[in-house]
């Protein structure tokens, strides 16, 4: 065999080489790829379907609500009112709708709550509006784990950037709590400023 052929040889022969190498690593790529889509899939699919988790709240309520006054001013004046909330189930129970009307010393509130069930993210938004507002509040987005539900959103609050936390929890047949919270450091701290039981009628 002369040079040329053998040089030929040697060049066809390192190209293969480099063909299996550049095979097995794209091989090994799309496997890891795959195992992590995979992973992703799984974890999505084992999130709980939560489209009933508010089924507990339908039906007619006696409300005890306590709110203070001028949050994230140190204020320490709680008002107290008490009246009813109706919640309606809407779309099979993926949405529902709440109305509380209350009276106290304070005077007298109104609020609208429509609450919607996202079946791709698993996850429940809360949208709020008061008499008279004429606008929904931005959505407080969240879920429930282990019979607790909690749901964060970012709002203003005189001119302030705050981020809001409600909590829904102590979850009986015939009552329940709900807890709103400010927070003006990011979540590092919060302050409580609206309490709601409600108790089954």
């Amino acid at each position: 065999m002369n040079q040329a052929h053998t040089a030929m040889y040697t060049t066809a022969a390192r190209t293969v080489v480099r063909l299996f190498a550049l095979f097995f690593v794209f091989q090994a790529h799309t496997g890891f790829a795959q195992t992590e889509g995979d992973k992703r899939s799984s974890a999505t699919s084992q999130q709980r379907d939560g489209q009933h988790d508010f089924d507990f709240h339908f039906g007619t309520w006696k409300t005890h609500l306590r709110r203070l006054l001028r949050p994230l001013t140190g204020s320490t004046t709680w008002v107290e009112y008490h009246g009813t909330t109706v919640v309606r189930k809407v779309w099979d129970g993926r949405a529902n709708l709440v109305e509380l009307a209350v009276d106290g010393p304070a005077g007298h509130f109104e609020g609208l709550s429509l609450r919607l069930y996202d079946p791709q993210s698993r996850q429940w938004s809360l949208n709020f509006s008061g008499l008279g507002s004429g606008s929904m509040s931005p959505p407080a987005i969240g879920r429930f784990t282990n019979g607790r539900g909690e749901f964060l959103n970012h709002e203003t609050l005189n001119g302030r950037a705050i981020l809001v936390r409600f909590v829904i929890s102590d979850i009986t047949a015939n009552s329940c709590r709900f807890e709103q919270s400010f927070s003006e450091d990011g979540g590092k701290t919060w302050e409580v400023n609206w309490i709601a039981v409600d108790t089954r009628i």
